[in-house]
């Protein structure tokens, strides 16, 4: 049996907060729990938060990561902490931690996964990271686990935020604070499982070709700078693109590029650009692809919200929804404004609106192409996109 309990708390000490968010969700579960899930705020002090969630938890494993914006069934929320206390006697939690994702994605990732498959030899069913936010390259991270698992193999989670100042994000492992870090969380067992991924940017504009490329460096398009792609598109001059990482104004026009077996275009989010006219990217974007400037209109996030939640649903066969976990980009909660809880409550009118849910607003998404799930199921890295994993029985 899956029992779920979810808590939150924006109180003002963070050693307070934690343990509140923390005791509230223990007493949904009759205070019994094999794993504690956390997403908190970086206005908190992080060891301190910690420290009031593991004193509820007592020897419980924590894991979790600081977030731009926390998700509870209350919906979106700001400057709190969010706990879910998971108890599921046919599913058992193999847990990781690798460091070194913001100078080595790949092998970071490789790592955790390794370490997850070590402890259930081929019982694996799932694989959830919560990866450094800033790490050298997201999509060499996910792409570091795939080589672990097998091409059909279903990752999902979230990169973890710092309430869009973009200067250190936290992970959190065994009730400890990382960063830099990949948290790997293997589950296998007798559980169903569902996975929604869905994002509603549309392309804009003539397509481009990426003609200089290295890792998440984008260098060139069309030929010029690669930050020449945005000067472009707001008018502004580079200097004023550089003096403050650009993802706080680009957010609403990722970049896009087509890729096989994806209904929709794979985004890419441009964090920061240098004196050279180069965009640092979330994740690599490959020498030779061809890219679109990409626009969010709030109607269509929202939809694309549902359409996940559904296909998470029909990938259950059956089973009832118990737990919801929601790994969503700041970038929508930015796009959507104060529409924002729009978003959740057509999650919740699908998968069930007293179904416990958890989740954050993210700086990437780790997810399938199209949510699909085996035999044919190849999770990269998103950005801009909601990705959703629905345990059932």
């Amino acid at each position: 049996m899956i029992k779920v309990g979810v808590g939150s708390s924006n109180q003002e000490k963070s050693i307070e907060a934690g343990a509140a968010a923390c005791r509230e969700a223990f007493a949904e579960v009759g205070g019994k729990a094999d794993l504690v899930f956390v997403f908190s705020t970086v206005s908190y002090n992080q060891e301190e938060m910690l420290k009031g969630v593991n004193f509820i938890a007592r020897g419980v494993p924590v894991v979790g990561c600081s977030t731009a914006g926390e998700i509870t069934d209350k919906g979106p929320g700001l400057k709190s902490v969010a706990v879910m206390a998971l108890k599921a006697d046919k599913i058992k939690f193999n847990l990781s931690l690798a460091k070194g994702a913001d100078v080595d994605s790949r092998k970071a990732g490789n790592i955790a996964a390794r370490d997850v498959k070590k402890q259930s030899p081929g019982n694996n069913n799932l694989f959830v990271m919560l990866l450094d936010g800033l790490a050298e390259n997201g999509a060499a991270a996910v792409r570091g686990a795939q080589e672990v698992f097998g091409k059909n193999f279903p990752i999902i989670g979230g990169s973890a935020g710092d309430d869009f100042l973009f200067k250190k994000t936290y992970q959190y492992f065994n009730g400890e604070v990382q960063t830099g870090a990949v948290v790997g969380i293997g589950l296998s067992g007798d559980f169903s499982f569902g996975l929604g991924v869905r994002h509603g940017w549309e392309p804009v504009g003539l397509p481009m070709r990426v003609t200089k490329a290295q890792g998440a460096k984008l260098i060139e398009v069309n030929n010029r700078p690669a930050l020449k792609v945005y000067e472009d598109c707001f008018g502004k001059k580079a200097e004023d693109l550089i003096r403050q990482p650009i993802a706080r104004m680009a957010y609403t026009y990722p970049l896009g590029m087509k890729v096989e077996g994806s209904p929709e275009f794979l985004l890419r989010d441009a964090l920061y650009a240098n004196k050279k006219g180069e965009l640092i990217c979330a994740a690599e974007i490959p020498q030779g692809a061809e890219i679109r400037l990409m626009i969010g209109d709030a109607d269509k996030a929202i939809e694309a919200a549902e359409e996940a939640a559904k296909n998470a649903l029909a990938q259950l066969k059956g089973a009832l929804p118990k737990a919801i976990f929601i790994f969503d980009c700041i970038a929508r909660y930015k796009l959507l404004g104060q529409r924002i809880g729009e978003e959740i409550d057509a999650i919740r009118q699908v998968l069930g609106k007293k179904v416990p849910l958890i989740g954050f607003y993210t700086y990437g998404e780790q997810a399938p192409l199209g949510g699909r799930v085996a035999p044919e199921c190849h999770s990269v890295f998103h950005n801009e996109t909601m990705a959703l994993l629905v345990l059932g029985e």
